[in-house]
């Protein structure tokens, strides 16, 4: 099962006490993936639709508590390919499906006339623990939050942009910073920073899966540390061993043309040390020295070798 699913599983065991918030958590998840058809003779059914079983009964149970209405539970094959089910919860003109409509805040009124906003209905979300329940019903109708191993990313896909500017400023009042991108005809808030998820799934109340979360990004993190500390190791070996040979080749070249004991004392040290110890750091070198000297020492001596190697 994916990090997203579990995160919903564990969402949908966190029933709010309050009733505002539970209208607000309904209005959340109505908002997000619910659908009004017209049945005829102006009567308004409402059907709602997840791919999560826990997510499809905690639904059910909010609405039967909140409006006492009475909601059928349908279970739809998928596609074969994606090997899953479909959950829609269906309320019907006869069990006040408009009611709750414009108790929500989706069926409006204006100059006489009903319309269907787009947007949230602010006057649902005026406090904290409401604007809090109403964002985990959005993640749990619309949201995903993706495998922190593989990625830092959680998004909300909104139909319409209206939607999406609502999302982002509930989101954002409470400290966070998502932000808004066009992915074909949706309208996509997301987030990408770990400390940002991590605050998002505490202010929506899923704190197992945020200790998970926490626990992931650590060993990734101490995983990456440690590559970069093998990497630079490794480039820093490179470098001595490639630094060696090129020593090695030069005293080679003096000692073929000139002898070893055509070097400067000083010079001559350094050079046979080098040629005993074909595998030894600078700083190795160095302390090898009689006395010993320090690494720019050692190393400006081999800088002298090599212009003298060079000349010849």
């Amino acid at each position: 099962m994916s990090f997203s699913a579990n995160t919903k599983n564990e969402l949908a065991r966190v029933e709010p006490e309050k009733k505002c918030c539970k209208l607000a958590e309904i209005a959340g998840f109505i908002r997000m993936c619910g659908t009004i058809k017209l049945t005829g003779k102006g009567n308004l059914k409402l059907s709602i639709v997840t791919e999560n079983a826990a997510v499809a009964r905690l639904f059910k149970k909010l609405i039967k508590d909140y409006f006492d209405a009475k909601t059928h539970l349908l279970i739809v094959q998928t596609a074969i390919l994606k090997k899953g089910h479909l959950y829609e919860l269906t309320i019907d003109e006869d069990m006040n499906a408009e009611q709750i409509l414009r108790e929500i805040g989706v069926l409006l009124v204006r100059e006489g006339c009903n319309y269907i906003s787009d947007g949230i209905f602010q006057d649902i979300i005026k406090t904290k623990c409401c604007k809090r329940a109403y964002l985990r019903g959005v993640f749990l109708g619309a949201g995903t939050l993706s495998n922190p191993e593989k990625a830092y990313h959680v998004e909300f896909v909104c139909n319409s942009e209206t939607l999406a500017n609502d999302v982002k400023k509930l989101v954002n009042s409470f400290g966070l910073r998502s932000k808004i991108v066009i992915r074909k005809k949706s309208y996509i808030v997301y987030i990408k920073e770990a400390e940002q998820i991590i605050d998002l799934l505490n202010i929506l109340g899923a704190h197992g899966q945020l200790l998970s979360f926490e626990n992931t990004r650590i060993v990734k993190e101490m995983r990456n540390k440690t590559n970069r500390i093998i990497n630079c190791e490794s480039a820093n070996m490179d470098k001595t061993i490639n630094a060696a040979v090129r020593q090695i080749n030069n005293i080679k070249k003096i000692e073929e043309i000139r002898g070893m004991k055509s070097l400067p004392d000083k010079l001559y040290e350094a050079a046979i040390l080098r040629i005993e110890n074909p595998e030894a750091s600078l700083m190795e070198l160095a302390e090898m020295m009689n006395p010993p000297i320090g690494k720019s020492g050692i190393n400006h001596r081999f800088k002298k070798i090599e212009e003298i190697a060079s000349k010849l």
